[in-house]
């Protein structure tokens, strides 16, 4: 098993396109090929396959791959197969679709990505589906929680490390006064801070509040607001921190107890494959004493377990 970029691919895109035919030919389709294939590859080779598919066999990839595949694995392959803006642009609109909207899905993607990923997710979403993504967000949510959306996809937020000391103690001050300090709960002040503010500076807030109060800026957000509302809060907070460990959690929560929520497996696991994987297995070892590779193991079977540990890579 190797991860994403070692040890070098040896065929050419032209090449994996003829094997994946061939995979698909005949009785049945070999679903071990296409696992292997698919699963080694990087999103430009990805990008290159398709193209080269689509060039000599005048049919597209993804098409086939639906009609070939069933189960979580075709969910899982056909989300690999797209690039990443256009994945969380997927992600979110079907979050949108699901019998009752998943507005969980939804608010994760839109609160754990960066000003320049949320961007090219807006692009995506308004050319594949044929509508603003803050129109979708102004019809399916509601109150505060969808306040906090708006605000956090039309904010341009600074993504360096650079910290105003100053302005994080002026912040903190407002959050506590919004909060904890008052009877009720200040919810515009919050909106305001947790989305027009630096992940950078935000987690600087969040240790000035700390400095300063004694408590955690998370412990108080959990206390004075709730549902979705809390949700969208506590993943931008989160993610300011350190989003590995973020992503962990929800992985372990998705998988403990009895079944298993599929869906957050695979949009994890394929969301942050290319971004920070290593760091979350490291982050799952070192918190839950069992390594990642192994909690999917116990949780999944199949083609569907053999394409998400390739993804993962080895497990040291």
């Amino acid at each position: 098993m190797s991860t994403l970029s070692v040890p070098p691919v040896l065929t050419s895109p032209r090449d994996d396109a003829i094997q994946l035919y061939r995979a698909f030919k005949g009785l049945g389709c070999d679903t071990a090929a296409v696992v292997n294939i698919l699963s080694h590859r990087d999103v430009t080779q990805r990008s290159f396959i398709q193209h080269e598919y689509k060039t000599m066999y005048s049919e597209d990839l993804l098409k086939r791959l639906k009609s070939e595949l069933s189960g979580k694995l075709e969910i899982a392959v056909l989300l690999w197969m797209l690039d990443p803006a256009e994945r969380d642009a997927t992600v979110i609109k079907q979050a949108f679709l699901s019998g009752v909207t998943n507005l969980f899905a939804a608010t994760e993607v839109i609160c754990s990505r960066t000003p320049s990923q949320i961007q090219l997710i807006k692009q995506n979403y308004h050319s594949k589906f044929g509508v603003l993504l803050e129109q979708d967000i102004a019809v399916l949510t509601s109150g505060d929680h969808k306040e906090l959306l708006l605000a956090y996809l039309s904010t341009n937020r600074h993504e360096g490390p650079e910290v105003d000391r100053e302005m994080a103690l002026k912040d903190a001050k407002t959050l506590f006064k919004a909060g904890e300090k008052k009877l009720g709960t200040d919810e515009k002040k919050f909106i305001r801070i947790f989305s027009e503010r630096s992940r950078a500076q935000l987690a600087a807030i969040s240790s000035a509040y700390h400095d300063m109060y004694g408590g955690s800026l998370k412990k108080a957000v959990k206390s004075e607001t709730s549902g979705e509302f809390e949700h969208g809060l506590l993943t931008i907070l989160k993610c300011s921190q350190n989003p590995a460990k973020y992503f962990t959690k929800v992985l372990h929560q998705a998988m403990k107890g009895l079944g298993t929520n599929d869906t957050t497996v695979i949009r994890v696991i394929v969301t942050r494959t290319e971004i920070d994987m290593h760091y979350i297995k490291a982050e799952y070892l070192r918190k839950y004493k069992k390594s990642l590779n192994d909690a999917v193991h116990s949780e999944t079977s199949g083609h569907y377990r053999t394409f998400l540990l390739s993804l993962l890579g080895p497990s040291h």
